[in-house]
């Protein structure tokens, strides 16, 4: 069987291309800000109370410059004791309720926010788990990881302040607006004349950081995927045994050094436009002292002195959440574009889905039928036995065409050929791994794209070459086909699958950890694994994807025959590279360019002397070099 090869090239990745476009990249922006208040829904209810809580900090903030002016006007120029003492007591309470309501808001936000992010983490988690196998072949896994980890966890802060954020300083704006009018309007016109300039400044800076962050979470998503790929057990030891390291490190340093030209960007976009605003802000007490003096200059009314500092100071507490406000706005321009790159995940097609009412078996036999069965690859080559057929990206040519095949439940069927005969595609089909493009594939009589997933899941059970192994320990590996699987039962499988006295052996049994891909243990070892997990799972289906063509001979015995114990009683479909293993199947079937070539017993096809007396001659003459031990 050929595997894919990895999928990572050490040269520098254009951080404005993604890995590839899936639908709604460029959606349009009132319809993503739609999308992206509809995550809140869920949470109306506690968003409501933020809101009660922050309108009434805001209106109780706004108070204390009216209390300041009764003292500037009246307490102290009247020597009135008592009421000075009321009205700073009033200073004093309304800055404790203040602090409470925003503790509490933020409380609330935050958790609310929280969840949304968690919401968000599990969709798209949820979404790739159903995303067909083709999708896999094509993505680097870094890229997924820099989907979930990065720019999820980029618009964190966001989420989990902008709807306090929003409210807050909204209701204040107004709040601190009808109480300057009710002060005096026309210092209000005055403060309020720089107010657009001040929006056009924050809308130019939100578009300019909207663009360099959705480049520099792509760069971030380049390097993950390069970290992931060239610092797992395999690529460390292909760079290291191909003298690469050094040259890995320089290949990381250049795209380091372009994440940190973005960061840079990133962090002064639109900074010395913002600075304007500070520097509009501080100057506006000034001005607003200048605008009263040329007033009362004049021969306007004047405005008492206790008016002229409240005025001030509502005018400083108006900027602070204006120019929040802005800042939000800005924030929220940044975020679209990290919105954008999950919503891209969250809008990819689920080609593989259950019916509306799909069939579950409670017990299957195990009668596996191909009729008339064709596929071929949609996009890119998800195999390399497409590739070695010449399967394009638009899939001009079928990898499996009119396959008719019946296996009995209980029944042993084989399939061999050359490679990019179909083989492993013909392999993928039965548990839906990709969906055939014509005719069916049934269990039991029932189409397999009529059957729940769970019933699926059930009914067919895989042994690949490539046996994956969770970093965890031996038990919990093998928990994994079944959670509440007994110490006994776990015992029982790894008998049966010939690896327990090796797992006893060990100094912590059970509990000892595999690593990484279960580099800890060796090919055979692994592969015992794979099939005492698979025992416990106790399918009714199985398939055998090449799952010796990887082993010296000694080590195949032994896996050879713990397949024989798991095969027993159970529909076995093999995908045979060595002949050996096959010869006592029931059917063997010859594949050759996706057509079935020829079919038969291993004696008929024998004495038939065509393709498949051809590689078992060929067969019998590579056997002398295989190791012996």
């Amino acid at each position: 069987m050929h595997h894919d090869t990895p999928h990572w090239t050490p040269s520098p990745a254009d951080p404005t291309k993604p890995e590839h476009s899936p639908p709604g990249a460029d959606p349009d922006q009132p319809a993503q800000l739609r999308r992206i208040l509809r995550l809140f829904r869920p949470y109306r209810g506690r968003l409501a109370l933020v809101g009660l809580l922050v309108a009434a900090s805001a209106l109780v903030s706004v108070a204390s410059p009216f209390l300041l002016r009764e003292i500037l006007d009246t307490a102290i120029p009247e020597r009135r004791t008592g009421l000075l003492s009321l009205l700073a007591l009033g200073m004093i309470a309304a800055a404790v309720v203040t602090s409470v309501f925003g503790v509490l808001q933020t409380l609330i936000s935050t958790t609310v926010g929280q969840r949304v992010m968690h919401d968000l983490r599990t969709a798209v988690y949820d979404r790739l788990q159903r995303m067909p196998l083709a999708f896999f072949t094509r993505t680097r896994t870094g890229e997924v990881q820099s989907r979930i980890a990065n720019d999820i966890g980029g618009m964190q802060a966001t989420v989990t302040s902008t709807a306090t954020s929003l409210v807050s300083n909204l209701t204040s704006v107004v709040a601190t607006v009808v109480a300057m009018l009710a002060l005096d309007w026309r210092l209000t016109v005055v403060s309020l004349l720089l107010l657009p300039l001040f929006v056009w400044i924050s809308r130019r800076v939100g578009r300019e950081r909207k663009r360099i962050t959705s480049q520099r979470q792509k760069q971030m998503a380049a390097m993950s995927a390069m970290v992931t790929e060239s610092l797992s057990v395999s690529g460390i030891l292909l760079g290291r045994t191909m003298g690469r390291s050094d040259s890995l490190t320089r290949d990381f340093a250049r795209e380091s050094e372009r994440l940190v030209g973005l960061e840079v960007r990133s962090s002064m976009a639109g900074r010395w436009r913002m600075s304007t605003i500070g520097i509009v802000m501080a100057a506006m007490p000034a001005l607003i002292y200048w605008a009263a003096g040329m007033v009362l200059d004049s021969g306007g009314p004047s405005v008492s002195l206790g008016t002229l500092v409240a005025f001030v100071s509502l005018q400083q507490g108006l900027f602070r959440p204006a120019v929040s406000l802005l800042s939000t706005g800005v924030d929220i321009q940044t975020s679209l574009a990290l919105f954008q790159r999950i919503f891209e995940y969250l809008d990819l097609p689920i080609d593989i889905t259950e019916p509306a009412e799909p069939v579950r078996l409670e017990k299957v036999r195990g009668e596996v039928r191909f009729d008339r069965v064709d596929f071929t690859y949609a996009n890119e080559s998800s195999t390399n036995e497409a590739s070695a057929q010449g399967s394009s990206a638009k899939g001009s040519k079928p990898t499996l065409s009119g396959i008719d095949l019946t296996v009995p439940a209980g029944g042993s069927l084989a399939v061999v050929g050359p490679t990019g005969s179909g083989k492993t595609t013909l392999s993928y089909l039965v548990p839906r791994l990709y969906d055939v493009t014509g005719g069916r594939i049934l269990i039991d009589g029932v189409d397999v794209r009529d059957l729940d997933f769970d019933t699926l899941s059930r009914a067919v059970g895989v042994v690949s070459q490539e046996t994956y192994l969770f970093h965890a320990s031996v038990a919990d590996n093998l928990r994994f086909a079944k959670p509440d699987a007994t110490d006994e039962e776990l015992v029982a499988a790894a008998r049966a699958a010939q690896i327990h006295d090796h797992i006893a052996s060990l100094p912590e049994g059970y509990d000892t950890l595999v690593g990484e891909r279960g580099y800890r243990f060796s090919g055979g070892e692994k592969q015992r694994l794979a099939i005492a997990r698979t025992i416990l799972r106790d399918p009714p289906v199985l398939i055998l994807d090449e799952a010796t063509s990887a082993l010296d001979t000694r080590t195949e015995h032994a896996v050879q025959q713990a397949i024989d114990t798991l095969s027993a009683g159970r529909t076995t479909i093999t995908i045979a590279h060595r002949l050996s293993t096959v010869r006592d199947a029931d059917q063997i079937v010859v594949l050759d360019g996706g057509h079935v070539a020829e079919r038969g017993s291993h004696e008929e096809l024998l004495a038939r002397g065509g393709r498949y007396a051809a590689l078992v001659r060929r067969d019998e003459s590579l056997a002398p070099v295989v190791p012996a031990g």
